[in-house]
């Protein structure tokens, strides 16, 4: 049975790769400091699960990595643990800087050191990967994709530190020769994502009868992918991707804001009508644009599909109706959240 040292792994992205990755067969060391976006309810199907265990604790805690590196073992490290909501890096940069950077540099050094002391067939055999996001590379125009060739140049301090633990991944395969992996993705959306994200927002407010906010005039763009498709691409890359390569992930479905605002008010009218039989777009409320606001976002992932056979197996609708039936299924975990750290207010004014 494999083994893998999954961090961040009681978040969004990490926690649907958790869960699928056990289903599977993986015995999962997952590493999580449960922060505001960590949720243990995400995998409290789990719970009695031996090949899910669940260890509290921060990926720059240096003497902690490397007692589980030791106790457990692992083929794989995968790095999930990141700040990574845009507009909490405008009211607080410094966090992630700490997390993305600081903590990644902690893990990478703890990984080499107990890499390099593995027996050479197991030392070829493991492989670090790194998940990060198409934000490093900027904003584009209304034509053009990002390819894994773009010149990176972050806009906002989450950016910025996503890039810098890029740029850390790649020094230590070439300085140190560390196995490592990089994936770049476009914007996840899917089950149990925290409600202060456009989709999760968009329903959580719709549901409750209030304002859906959408920053300026709406129409920046961005690449949706669902999110067990992007934990699919993980998988192949894992498995298969060239040692020292970056792979973009994208789900091929450029849509703009307001456009997908507008997909889910019509999925809910259809499936929970509003009581005064108004439609939920008429919910929808411009509100002043997000400080440095990137214009539009979208990936190449023409590498991923050639060299290594993946593709997304949802379209934005598909994807889209099932997000909105699960949360629509799942209240009580949304209730979890909002009872505590969110109220879904808006965050990101600072600036």
């Amino acid at each position: 049975m494999a083994t893998w040292l999954v961090t961040g792994g009681a978040g969004f992205i990490g926690g649907n790769f958790v869960l699928e990755a056990v289903r599977r067969g993986i015995r999962v060391i997952n590493l999580d400091a449960l922060t505001y976006a960590g949720n243990l309810q995400t995998l409290a199907s789990l719970e009695s699960d031996p090949n899910h265990v669940f260890v509290h604790g921060d990926i720059g805690d240096r003497a902690l990595v490397a007692s589980l590196l030791a106790e457990h073992q692992p083929d794989a490290v995968l790095n999930f643990a990141a700040e990574s909501h845009v507009d909490r890096s405008i009211d607080g940069p410094a966090a992630f800087i700490e997390t993305n950077v600081v903590g990644t540099l902690g893990l990478l050094e703890s990984v080499r050191d107990w890499w390099k002391a593995l027996p050479e067939l197991r030392r070829e055999a493991f492989r670090f990967l790194h998940v990060s996001t198409d934000e490093v590379y900027g904003s584009l125009g209304e034509t053009g994709k990002f390819s894994e060739a773009t010149p990176y140049a972050p806009n906002s301090p989450y950016s910025a530190s996503k890039a810098a633990s890029d740029h850390l991944v790649r020094a230590f395969h070439h300085t140190y020769g560390l196995p490592v992996l990089t994936t770049n993705c476009s914007n996840n959306y899917g089950p149990f994502q925290f409600p202060e994200k456009l989709i999760p927002l968009v329903i959580a407010k719709a549901l409750a009868g209030e304002p859906l906010p959408v920053y300026g005039d709406g129409r920046q763009v961005r690449d949706w992918l669902f999110v067990t498709d992007h934990c699919a691409a993980i998988r192949t890359v894992l498995e298969k991707g060239r040692v020292g390569e970056t792979y973009n992930v994208g789900g091929d479905s450029e849509r703009q804001n307001i456009e997908v605002a507008e997909a889910i008010c019509r999925l809910l009218d259809a499936r929970r009508p509003r009581e005064d039989g108004l439609p939920r777009s008429s919910q929808i409320t411009y509100v002043k644009d997000r400080p440095g606001h990137d214009r539009r976002y979208a990936i190449d992932a023409s590498k991923l599909r050639g060299e290594l056979g993946w593709k997304p197996e949802h379209t934005f609708e598909s994807g889209i109706e099932f997000t909105v039936d699960w949360y629509l299924d799942n209240q009580a975990w949304v209730r979890g959240i909002l009872d505590g750290s969110y109220r879904l207010e808006r965050i990101g004014t600072a600036a």
